[in-house]
């Protein structure tokens, strides 16, 4: 029992360090005796009738119960909720302030993480007199474990062994550089117990530092020379960097706090190494929570510098493979666009022809909700599916009139051509996926198609898909031999031959495509003489083929019909 003193000011001093102490022991894991030294301090301020400081007694009890047992749980949130009536009767903000501290730790504990949130806000919120309990403190600490991903795990000291395999865990499986850089900083804070931490990254081409800093609401990229600041003094010379006031220090730049409106006190450098221990980056670790940081603070941070500077190094590298493999990218498809430019010189009345087969094959795609991977493959397939016209004899390529059957024999052989032409290119097995999804687009599900009479599933998915957009393409396009088809007629021959020349599963999707999607894909062949209008968009966008075969012999959505139809002909 603590002794009482020879009047309240001295009680209620004895009673505050009591406090302290019961939270350090609580940070020690030692649950029983903090319950017990903040029980003992309750008494004291019960003596003295301090409402305050009762509060902030049961608050703490509370909590020490739930980590105790986890069972307590509904015995803690009694003893809490009896802290919060006595903090609002007092008006203490400290009392209110402890209060929402101990119901975030219990929710966070609870993986309640929403709400162990919204109380650690109320207490950031809280205006204080005095915090002399450090709550404000221990609060952003815990605000940024919880947003690391971090379990809940008291104590709230770092134990660095802990330390580095939550940071190690966290970051080796890293690529983004961004994310990383994010990671590694708070990561750090929550082991160092610092206020927050920055990660520089050594540009040596450009001899500069730079990193993503916080300012304001916003993030943006800083970088400056090498050699100036706290940082690049560690760069310089390769050694940590230890500053209690970082104010009385000339290597120190105001500017930033005076950008930010931040106060730095105590400030830890320390440079990041790679496996050849090599100067990568430097840590800026900022305003120690309690006091000034020790030198353990400094040998903690130089381990983490040792997996920190592996996965920087690992990410940078990276970035720039992810920019190789995007420049690689952009020229396949520069290439792929091309092959395809080739053939509409070939025939002006079909040029735009692969491009519209895309986008229609693209919109059937998005109906049926494949995923990227199938939709990109897809793509380059209807991009390339007639390459093989380019083996073509112009005489039968641009012929005006009806093709002979020898002609017509010819003409087919254009898939064939595009197989031997695409399998000749030495590229993955998605490539390949390509080359045979381009090369089967002439399939029938009835096995009547060509080239190599595939039927049902046998077909490739993508080929049978590229079939339904080759040939509403075809016949909803002028040919030397004739005009764009009445779209009844269109929707006719889609409905005949689903089951027979296409898979009627997709005929079904594509029947739903909106129109205003497939007029969108309409006016990309005279995207300067017509465009769609906002309002006619939202009318269309409530329609589909199917409504509009059923709208036919219905007088009364003539208006539909014929909106459409100005645009399938293109305003006439």
């Amino acid at each position: 029992m603590i002794k009482l003193k020879s009047n309240d000011t001295e009680i209620l001093n004895n009673g505050k360090e009591v406090l302290k102490i019961a939270l350090s022991l609580i940070e020690e894991k030692e649950y029983a005796k903090a319950k017990e030294m903040f029980t003992d301090a309750q008494q004291v301020f019960s003596r003295c009738n301090c409402t305050e400081y009762i509060s902030i007694c049961l608050s703490f009890i509370g909590l020490t119960d739930f980590l105790i047992d986890r069972n307590n749980y509904k015995q803690a949130l009694s003893l809490i909720n009896d802290g919060a009536h006595m903090a609002r009767f007092s008006k203490s903000g400290l009392a209110k302030a402890v209060n929402e501290f101990s119901l975030g730790n219990i929710n966070y504990g609870e993986r309640n993480n929403d709400v162990a949130l919204i109380h650690y806000t109320n207490v950031i919120n809280t205006r204080l007199d005095e915090d002399w309990l450090n709550i404000k403190a221990r609060t952003t600490l815990r605000i940024k474990q919880l947003q690391s991903g971090l379990d809940f795990s008291l104590p709230i000291k770092s134990d660095p062994l802990v330390s580095l395999v939550k940071i190690g865990r966290s970051i080796t499986a890293l690529t983004d550089i961004d994310v990383l850089l994010d990671v590694i900083a708070n990561e750090t804070t929550s082991a160092i117990q610092a206020d927050r931490c920055t990660v520089f990254i050594l540009d040596k081409e450009k001899n500069e530092l730079w990193s993503k800093i916080a300012l304001g609401m916003d993030s943006e990229e800083i970088r400056f020379p090498a050699d100036l600041g706290l940082a690049g003094s560690v760069v310089k010379t390769g050694e940590p960097v230890n500053i209690a006031d970082a104010y009385n220090d000339e290597r120190f730049n105001k500017d930033v706090d005076m950008k930010t409106g931040y106060h730095t006190k105590t400030v830890l450098c320390m440079p990041i190494r790679n496996n050849n221990q090599e100067i990568v980056g430097v840590f800026q670790v900022l305003n120690k929570l309690n006091g000034c940081f020790t030198k353990s603070d400094e040998d903690l941070l130089a381990a983490i510098g040792g997996s920190a500077g592996i996965a920087l190094e690992n990410a940078s590298l990276f970035e720039q493979q992810k920019e190789l493999y995007r420049e690689q990218k952009e020229l396949f498809e520069s290439f792929i666009d091309t092959l395809a430019t080739s053939i509409d010189a070939r025939d002006k009345i079909t040029a735009g022809h692969s491009s519209r087969v895309k986008l229609y094959a693209m919109l059937l795609v998005d109906e049926l909700g494949l995923d990227v991977k199938r939709k990109e493959l897809i793509e380059k397939a209807a991009t390339l599916h007639d390459i093989g016209k380019i083996g073509i004899r112009d005489s039968v390529l641009q012929k005006e009139g009806k093709l002979t059957d020898e002609e017509y024999r010819h003409i087919q052989e254009h898939v064939k051509i595009t197989h031997n032409i695409l399998e000749k290119i030495h590229m993955s097995d998605d490539f390949k996926t390509i080359t045979e999804i381009a090369c089967s687009h002439h399939e029938k599900w009835d096995g009547s198609g060509y080239y190599r009479k595939l039927a049902g599933e046998n077909i490739p998915y993508g080929g049978r898909i590229l079939a339904v957009a080759d040939v509403f393409d075809a016949i909803t396009s002028k040919r030397h031999y004739r005009d764009k088809m009445p779209i009844e007629n269109v929707i006719q021959i889609l409905i005949n031959d689903s089951g027979k020349h296409f898979d009627g599963a997709l005929t079904d999707k594509f029947l739903q495509v909106t129109l205003d999607k497939l007029v969108g894909v309409f006016l990309t062949e005279n995207p300067d003489v017509i465009s769609l209008k906002d309002k006619d968009k939202e009318i269309l966008s409530h329609y589909n083929l199917m409504d509009i075969y059923n709208f036919i012999n219905n007088s009364e959505h003539d208006e539909i019909i014929a909106l459409f139809n100005s645009y399938y002909n293109g305003g006439k």
